[in-house]
């Protein structure tokens, strides 16, 4: 006979959302929809920002790749999310980026939710690259330059499309075979699309440019005479010490956007600028204590890192988009036995129950 005293209980069971299920949620809502919606849940925690406790991200660094934890808390809620970043991954056949992420309760310490956010992660970064798009960018921007058509190249595509109106895409990537993948995958969603032979080319008449190239290294993606006035630059790819996509004379002529400064400044592309620098924080241009774009020919630069508070509040989306649906599994993955004091006599008990 079982021991169901040894059955887990409800407060031992976690929800989990596995690839599979975030990719029925995806298809169930629609990509363009989850994105907008993304954006008004990070659009929500960014106007809060003061409220949460803040950390540049915790980094084990390798001659492979990196592996970082990113946290953040407010006073309900604690988030964390585990994401890697590996380039040569793909020689192998494994991803380049891979994560997962938990959102706790603050009041007992118990995860609420753990969820796949390899998915997740490409979501959120477009997500927020086109919510700072609709402070930033051109008045009537259509067309935007993506150079650099790997995992996440899609992604930003659907999101300038759904929260910035761009349906015109430049398409470069130095490896044709990327190109081509990212043209495959969009045709027949809505866009005119133009692949192109070089960077310089991908931004001619763009209004706004996405860098998202994956290198470890100090590259120049854009160098200063492929911008032009006007413009917005939304650069992605620059996300750890050493890595850098643009040229720093385009800084310079920049004002510049950051999630969090003392993380940016680390691993953006204003590592290559003096520590004091003048930037602009996203969450004061979203309350509306500094300004964004001022000028037609301004050139505004978003320089994205990815900050814990985006991936706080995509853990928020999900648990709310899963809730009451059969989109979520619940995990055995807290020990839980009748007793709090008594854990020990939990495996006692285990043993007898399998003899």
């Amino acid at each position: 006979m079982t021991d169901m005293s040894l059955a887990p209980s409800d407060r031992a069971l976690v929800p989990f959302v596995s690839v599979a299920n975030m990719l029925r949620l995806l298809n169930a809502r629609g990509t363009e929809s989850v994105l907008r919606d993304l954006a008004r849940y990070i659009e929500e925690d960014y106007r809060r920002w003061p409220e949460f406790d803040k950390t540049p991200r915790i980094a084990a660094h390798s001659r492979d790749g990196v592996i970082e934890l990113m946290p953040t808390a407010d006073a309900e809620h604690y988030g964390f999310k585990y994401v890697n970043g590996h380039p040569r991954n793909m020689r192998h056949g494994y991803q380049t980026v891979t994560a997962f992420g938990v959102l706790a309760s603050m009041e007992t310490g118990y995860p609420l939710l753990l969820s796949e956010m390899t998915v997740l992660t490409a979501l959120r970064t477009a997500a927020t690259s086109g919510l700072v798009g609709r402070y930033l960018a051109p008045k009537g921007a259509e067309v935007m330059a993506l150079i650099g058509c790997g995992a996440q190249c899609e992604f930003q595509a659907l999101a300038f499309r759904a929260l910035c109106g761009i349906t015109r895409l430049r398409l470069y990537d130095i490896d044709p075979a990327a190109t081509e993948k990212a043209a495959r995958n969009l045709k027949g969603l809505g866009f005119e699309i133009t692949i192109c032979a070089t960077a310089q080319s991908s931004v001619e008449g763009a209004q706004i440019i996405t860098t998202c190239t994956a290198d470890k290294q100090n590259a120049t993606v854009l160098t200063d005479n492929m911008v032009g006035a006007g413009v917005h630059i939304n650069a992605i790819g620059g996300d750890c010490p050493g890595k850098t996509e643009l040229h720093a004379d385009i800084l310079r002529r920049s004002d510049i956007f950051v999630e969090y400064p003392p993380q940016t400044r680390i691993e953006g592309e204003i590592q290559q600028l003096p520590e004091d620098h003048p930037v602009i924080e996203l969450w004061k241009v979203m309350r509306g204590e500094a300004p964004g774009r001022t000028a037609d020919r301004q050139i505004t630069l978003f320089d994205s890192v990815g900050f814990a508070i985006a991936d706080f509040s995509a853990l928020r989306f999900v648990l709310d988009a899963v809730k009451g649906t059969d989109m979520v599994e619940r995990l055995d993955l807290l020990a839980d036995p009748d007793d709090p004091r008594d854990l020990f006599g939990m495996i006692a008990r285990s043993a007898g129950q399998a003899a």
